[in-house]
Order: structure tokens, then sequence, then C-alpha cells
């Protein structure tokens, strides 16, 4: 057994935080909200993100992080572009000793950092002792029990493979792997597909049109992420291919949800309100996303298009036609 701490009590932080007590260990969930983690503690339920859940007896709910924090493994849960704001508060009482673990998928506007560097900048941990953890992991069917898989990825393989054992359960099979820039491309960019096919669902398209979104933006993900060092055969994993699946696939999916009212022609708010007032990860990370892609001379088309549609005004109807009307080559 090992002393969790888990900062962020969303869908995915909540779950996790069930995943690691169901696994033996005690684990200390931080709400940000005071109410919401009084009303945890109370009832073992979180009712905003994971409503019909139990909870186990071993979470306990916080608002205070300073008393979650005293952790052998400290995951943190809370949107990609909150990150730093947050470490910054809580880097001054982390144990040294502790593995941090990013579960949070995005890229941070303006540095175009990922988790794990923004983790290290801001606490000064060796990228030895920090994690990722990514894979096709939808969080109410996880919360379900129903079976999947996950990559926990870290550069100190023995580290990886003690937040494997701290989060194996019955309905939850992590596998490790030591291409953290790998499993975080991936984590980060699956989103920006999913929009993508969210907004052809949308408009009312297929199967083939999704396989195909699929597919391609598997390849510029790929592209993007050798290009910053990542093994090309990460994204034929969990982290990449199983992770791009789920979410581009899933109405679970918030980001192909929000994709999805922006096909039907609904403005970033409206698409805003149909996912509960909560905007879509891929919806900001479109932009530094594609920025970096541009920064380092990678081609990714259907970043373009989500970055168009979302930042610049342009509707889908015009991106789908801009994307069929590129000049042809070998796949």
């Amino acid at each position: 057994m090992v002393n969790v701490a888990v900062l962020g009590a969303g869908s995915w932080g909540t779950t996790l935080a069930k995943v690691f007590a169901d696994a033996g260990n005690a684990v200390d969930l931080w709400a940000r909200r005071p109410e919401l983690a009084q009303e945890i503690a109370e009832t073992q339920e979180n009712p905003d993100y994971l409503p019909g859940i139990t909870l186990p007896k071993a979470v306990r709910a916080t608002s205070d992080a300073t008393e979650a924090l005293d952790a052998d493994i400290v995951v943190f849960a809370v949107p990609s572009q909150t990150m730093r704001e947050n470490l910054t508060k809580w880097a001054p009482h982390l144990r040294t000793d502790s593995t941090l673990l990013s579960i949070s998928k995005g890229i941070e506007t303006d540095t175009h950092l990922r988790m794990t560097q923004i983790i290290a900048e801001v606490t000064g941990a060796e990228e030895d002792r920090i994690a990722v953890l990514s894979g096709p992991n939808l969080a109410k069917e996880v919360a379900l029990e129903q079976p999947a898989a996950t990559v926990i990825a870290c550069s100190d393989l023995n580290r990886a493979k003690l937040v494997q054992a701290a989060c194996a359960t019955s309905y939850l099979r992590p596998y490790t792997n030591e291409d953290v820039v790998g499993c975080e491309i991936g984590g980060a960019t699956k989103n920006v597909i999913a929009l993508a096919c969210g907004m052809a669902s949308g408009q009312g398209l297929g199967e083939n049109t999704l396989a195909s979104l699929i597919t391609r933006g598997l390849a510029e993900i790929t592209r993007l992420g050798t290009e910053l060092g990542a093994d090309a055969r990460t994204f034929s994993g969990l982290a990449g291919l199983g992770d791009l699946v789920a979410t581009c696939s899933s109405p679970l999916s918030r980001n192909r949800t929000f994709g999805s009212a922006l096909g039907q022609g609904a403005t970033i708010e409206e698409a805003k309100a149909a996912t509960k007032g909560q905007v879509a990860e891929g919806v900001v990370s479109s932009r530094s996303i594609f920025q970096l892609a541009q920064e380092r001379g990678v081609d990714m088309p259907l970043t373009q298009a989500v970055y168009a549609v979302c930042h610049q005004g342009v509707k889908v109807p015009e991106t789908i036609a801009a994307l069929m009307g590129r000049s042809k080559k070998s796949e």
C-alpha cells in the first residue's frame, strides 16, 4: 500500500482516485471547491462529475491541498492550462521523493510545453521522478469497472512499475513505457482530432469520413511526435491509436460532443453549453499544437482546420471543402 494524492476532482481525477483505492492504497482527493469536497466526504460520491458512482472508503476528500501532498504518488489532474498556476502553489509542499504523475492532456498556450515539462520547470524535479498516465480511458466506463488498459510512461522504468503496481485492478490493466514524449503528444493531439470527428458527425457524415479522419489524424500526430523525439511505435499503442479511437468514437468524449455541436452550426459558447459549461481541452490545444507544428515545420492539416474553426471563425463546411481540395500526394 502507498499513499496517493489526486489533485483535481473532475471526472477523470475522481475515477483514478477510485482506481488507486480499489488497488489497496490510501487516497486523498483534492477538490478546488470546499463545498464539493465536503459533499464527497459526506456521501462518498462526486455528484458534479461522477454521479451514481460510490467511491471506496479509502478515498478521503479535502479542499486543502497541503493536507494531501505528503504522498508517495502525487497525481496532477487539473486542466492543462491551469497546471502551472496550481503547481506554483503546491511545489513548496511536495516531498522530494514523491513520484509526480500527470494525467492532464494538453500543450500549454504560449510556451508550447508538455505537462511533464511544466512539472519539471515549476517543481525542480528531475525527469526520472515525473510520469504520465495515458490511454483509451473514458472516465465513466472505468468508474463503472468496465475492462480497460492504460499506459504509465516514465524515463525511470522502475518508477513506472511502481505506479503500475499501485493502479492495477481487476478492471484496469496498466502497461509501462519509457516514451514520455510520445504518450503526452498522443494524449494532447487526439483531443483535436476528436473535435474534427465530432464536427464531421455533426454535419451528418458517416463512418467512411470518421475512419479517414482517425487514420489521417494518427499520421499527423505521429509526424509531430517523432519530430519532438518520440518513438513512432508509441502511436500504434494504447496511448496513441487506442486513445485516439476511444476519444473520436464515443459520445462520452467531451471533445467529440463539443465538435458535434460546432458541426451542427453552434458557436463556441453554444457548444460549451452542450458540454455542461466546460470547454473541451482540444479547443485550447488546437491553437498551441498548430503553432508548435508551424514552429517545427510539421504538416498538420486536420489540426489547422480545427484551429481555423475554433479560433478564426471559419465554418465547418468551408474546412471540409478545403481539406478535400488539398493537392494530391502519396499516402
